[in-house]
C-alpha cells in the first residue's frame, strides 16, 4: 500500500492542478494514459507523489517529459539505461512500467531479462548503455574507454543527456521507494523484496 493517498482531479488546488495538466496533457498524453493515471483518474506512479510539492514536482515531471520525448537517445537505449536504474534501486513500479515501454520501442524480451539478471547485453549499443549507467550507480564513476565508447555511440549531448535520464530516474526510484508505490491491482511485483 502506497504512503500517499491519490488525489482525486476535483480535490487539486491550482497548483496541483497545473502539474496534473501538464502530465496529462504533456507528451505523455501521446501514449497510453495508464502508464500514469489510475481507474479513478487520480495520478499513479511517482507523478501522484508530485502533487505534494506542486512547484518542484512540475519541474520534476517536465524534466522527465523532456528526458523520455526530446531526447536524442533512441528509445530502446533510453528505456535499457532507464531498466538498469529501475533494476539498480529495486524500483517495482519503475521496472513496471518501463519494461512495457520498453518492448513497444523494440527492446527484446532477451535483454530485459539480462538487464533483471544484471548480465551485459550483447550487442555493442546496448553493452555499451548498459555499462555506462550501471558503473555510474554502482562505481560512481565512468572509466576513460567506457566513456569514449558512449562518446561514439551517442555524441557528447547524447552522453549528457544519458547522465541526466540516470540521474532523473535515479530521483523517480527514490520517490518510488520512499513512499511505497504499489502497482495496479493484479500485478506481479518484480522486485518482491
Amino acid at each position: 500500500m502506497s504512503r500517499l493517498g491519490p488525489i482525486p482531479p476535483e480535490a487539486m488546488d491550482e497548483a496541483q492542478r497545473r502539474v496534473f495538466d501538464g502530465i496529462t496533457g504533456g507528451p505523455r498524453a501521446k501514449g497510453d494514459p495508464a502508464e500514469f493515471l489510475n481507474e479513478e483518474g487520480a495520478l499513479r506512479g511517482p507523478f501522484n507523489a508530485m502533487l505534494r510539492a506542486p512547484e518542484l514536482g512540475d519541474l520534476i515531471q517536465r524534466l522527465g517529459g523532456s528526458l523520455r520525448y526530446e531526447s536524442l537517445i533512441p528509445g530502446p537505449l533510453r528505456e535499457l539505461a532507464i531498466l538498469v536504474v529501475g533494476r539498480h534501486f529495486h524500483a517495482n513500479f519503475e521496472w513496471y512500467a518501463h519494461a512495457k515501454i520498453a518492448r513497444k520501442e523494440g527492446l527484446s524480451d532477451t535483454v530485459i531479462d539480462q538487464i533483471m539478471a544484471e548480465v551485459v547485453p550483447e550487442d555493442p549499443d546496448h553493452a555499451t548503455v548498459y555499462r555506462f549507467v550501471y558503473d555510474l550507480h554502482t562505481k560512481k564513476r565512468v572509466d576513460d574507454a567506457l566513456y569514449q565508447d558512449a562518446l561514439t555511440l551517442l555524441g557528447e549531448r547524447g552522453v549528457v543527456e544519458l547522465v541526466f535520464l540516470a540521474g532523473y530516474y535515479a530521483t523517480v526510484s527514490h520517490i518510488l521507494n520512499a513512499f511505497e508505490v504499489g502497482l495496479p491491482s493484479g500485478a506481479e511485483l518484480p522486485f518482491p523484496d
